[in-house]
């Protein structure tokens, strides 16, 4: 199967995921499985840890009533030593690192991880995963779309923003200087994360307020570079793209190029779905998958597990980006013939199915500001430049840095995402760096892959555990 997706770009932080839907039976038992996740059950076999999904105010943004907020994930003791905040890549949202925030805890004693949901979160409609039927919801048309042409405010959604307000998250889970605040991000969160680093919050160097840094499959000084996709950052490009924002293009459409619709939300909806439905349904018929494009149609009926499979393993032909190591759809079938998956590689489709659910909070961002693209670009030369300062990016401070750093690559960069990194220290007064590399892995396994086969936890969990 083959399909033309757009460049590294269209997912940094989640998986071309599955149009699996089941017949209609999901009914009650998927709202009920829907909202044992999302109230923090299943975590271990007694599922009885609490897992809250916790609002903190924010800061004036502009947009609509409700948005003056973000979200944090919260996994892990509340009266740990050190608070680890996990910040999504593109597309990405905080359910991203429930599974990775587990098996932290599970690791390293005294350890509690926030994963950080941007304040663009509160634009989605996920009320129809409390529907007997969020197909119909959702595919029908039934669901709040935001309307680019009514939604300016989103133009000024950039990297600032979002670093002000990740500070505040910041702030919460250093309490006042009681606990050690470790930051890091997958892909375009990495990115992030090494801005709050170099930011100048008001005289103020961002990295002060850390204990250190951690950097999965991302970063800045060229980490994408081996991508093939380089970032698009001349004075030029720059101009180009913020004319598109001032003429309305306020919402990045990059997933639209996937094929399954042209809102700036179409593709994050099919993508949960998929999820929710292999979830709840693993075994079930998917009556859905008449209606996928044809380059992604099988010709014979899979379960929505296996529909899932096939849309996110990297067996498939799908880029290294956008895809995991998981299996292979089962040669014969069950009842009427329908084939199943078969887990055969270090990510279970299980587990990518559960993290797609949510409900809430999941692993999509429906509305991803075309502006903190621009920003995240223009962050990777890392410097206070001519063009930064045009753009507000105080990154003034990346020089001064003095705490710890940790970088884990996949396949996924050729190893750039190291060198970069290395980069990072030779520039800075980091005092020692943790470097991982796990060429067995794409781009996404590190957030779903089974505890016993992921490389980076493991050495996670031994930085965070030297202290």
């Amino acid at each position: 199967m083959t399909s033309h997706l757009p460049h590294r770009r269209t997912v940094l932080s989640g998986l071309v995921g599955g149009l699996a839907l089941t017949a209609g039976a999901a009914g009650a038992a998927a709202a009920g499985a829907g909202a044992a996740w999302a109230s923090g059950r299943g975590h271990g076999s007694r599922g009885v840890t609490a897992e809250p999904y916790v609002p903190i105010p924010v800061g004036r943004g502009g947009g609509p009533v409700g948005t003056d907020r973000v979200h944090v994930l919260k996994v892990g003791p509340e009266r740990a030593g050190t608070v680890v905040v996990l910040v999504p890549g593109m597309f990405g949202a905080a359910n991203d690192f429930r599974l990775v925030a587990r098996d932290l805890v599970r690791a390293v004693p005294g350890v509690q991880v926030w994963a950080f949901d941007r304040r663009e979160e509160n634009l989605a409609d996920r009320a129809g995963f409390a529907t007997a039927d969020p197909a119909a919801y959702y595919l029908d048309g039934h669901y709040r779309s935001q309307d680019p042409a009514a939604s300016g405010y989103a133009a000024g959604w950039g990297l600032r923003l979002t670093l002000e307000d990740l500070r505040t998250v910041v702030l919460a889970a250093g309490a006042g200087g009681r606990r050690r605040v470790v930051l890091g991000g997958h892909s375009w969160g990495a990115t992030t994360a090494m801005a709050y680093a170099a930011w100048d919050f008001d005289g103020h160097p961002g990295y002060r307020d850390l204990a250190g840094l951690a950097l999965i499959d991302g970063g800045v000084l060229g980490a994408f570079d081996g991508t093939g996709a380089p970032v698009s950052d001349s004075p030029e490009e720059v101009r180009e793209r913020l004319t598109a924002i001032e003429g309305g293009a306020v919402f990045d459409m990059t997933l639209s190029g996937v094929g399954l619709g042209s809102r700036a939300e179409s593709s994050q909806i099919w993508y949960q779905l998929a999820g929710w439905y292999a979830h709840v349904e693993p075994e079930g018929r998917s009556v859905l998958q008449p209606r996928l494009p044809d380059a992604l149609r099988l010709p014979y009926p899979i379960t929505n597990a296996a529909l899932l499979g096939t849309l996110v393993d990297a067996g498939f032909g799908w880029p290294n980006d956008i895809s995991v190591h998981s299996g292979r759809v089962a040669e014969s079938g069950g009842g009427g013939d329908v084939r199943g998956w078969i887990d055969e590689g270090i990510t279970p489709i299980g587990r990518v199915a559960a993290a797609y659910a949510g409900p809430e909070p999941t692993v999509w961002e429906w509305y991803w500001p075309s502006r903190l693209s621009v920003d995240l670009d223009v962050t990777d030369a890392y410097a206070d430049t001519d063009l930064a300062r045009s753009l507000g990016l105080r990154l003034q401070h990346g020089a001064g840095i003095d705490v710890p750093l940790y970088a884990f690559q996949t396949s996924y960069a050729s190893g750039t995402v190291e060198t970069g990194a290395r980069r990072v220290v030779t520039g800075s007064h980091i005092p020692y760096a943790v470097y991982e590399t796990d060429e067995g892995m794409n781009h996404l396994d590190p957030l779903f892959a089974a505890s016993a086969h992921n490389t980076m936890t493991r050495a996670f969990a031994g930085f965070l555990a030297r202290g």
